[in-house]
């Protein structure tokens, strides 16, 4: 579901279980974190891609697992997705993200943890997770308010509106649109330019960036999974998902 290769400098990342729309499940968090890893530690990798098969980049996580999760399952689910954002974060190099379709949730938080985003002109983000009573993860909040500030961050967030790829451009959240037909071409392209930089300077400079943030994305992440995990206990969550499977609106009670 998740596969990996090197090739002229550039570390391809790539989601293939497009039959769900690209939707994470446990192994593919726990495989995208290792090849983070992998592609920060490996000399020959210059650049990383992260790109995925079929109509969607990423719908998130996959809600109908989500419904057979236990207390321990969803600390490990927490646990393996803050190491897959932590080590995409850290990749010492520069990670372009090539976004086509539907990129929801924690699909979003893979592409604002990449430095560089190429979206298709059919991209559409969403912050989702109150359709289903959680908190934003993956460091979502934390992106978003580098990127936009807080009041426009809170905006995504509270109302779960979907944006399309030029909105997302003008805001500030994708580098570039481009025709979908010409999506897999020009990322490979900017993949492979960057690759051919400096990019010792060009990590240093990643880290100067990070530096300019607080709180520090991981000290975030430790709230963020408090407060998921308080979610996830909450009768609002186990009825979003039941709504969500049921196909029907979900009626929440601020509990």
């Amino acid at each position: 579901m998740i596969r990996y290769e090197v090739k002229d400098g550039v570390a391809v990342v790539t989601l293939a279980r497009p039959e769900r729309l690209n939707a994470l499940l446990f192994e593919m968090r726990e495989a995208l974190g290792t090849h983070f890893e992998e592609a920060d530690r490996d000399e020959r990798v210059r650049c990383v891609l992260l790109q995925a098969e079929g109509k969607a980049f990423c719908a998130g996580g996959d809600v109908g697992r989500i419904a057979e999760d236990t207390p321990e399952t969803n600390r490990e689910v927490m646990k393996r997705s803050h190491r897959m954002i932590r080590n995409l974060a850290a990749v010492r190099k520069p990670v372009v993200a090539a976004v086509r379709g539907a990129c929801a949730g924690m699909g979003w938080s893979l592409a604002l943890a990449a430095d560089v985003v190429v979206a298709s002109d059919t991209a559409k983000f969403a912050q989702v997770f109150r359709n289903i009573g959680l908190v934003p993860d993956g460091g979502a909040v934390w992106f978003l308010t580098q990127y936009l500030g807080t009041l426009r961050a809170k905006e995504l967030v509270f109302s779960a509106r979907r944006i399309d790829a030029a909105e997302a451009h003008s805001l500030g959240l994708v580098t570039r649109v481009v025709p979908d037909a010409e999506l897999d071409a020009i990322a490979r392209q900017t993949a492979r330019d960057l690759a051919q930089g400096p990019t010792r300077a060009l990590g240093a400079a990643k880290k100067m960036f990070r530096f300019m943030h607080q709180p520090d994305l991981v000290e975030f992440l430790e709230l963020e999974a408090a407060e998921q995990m308080a979610a996830i206990r909450g009768y609002d969550h186990r009825e979003g998902v039941t709504a969500f499977l049921e196909k029907r609106p979900p009626k929440f009670e601020g509990r």
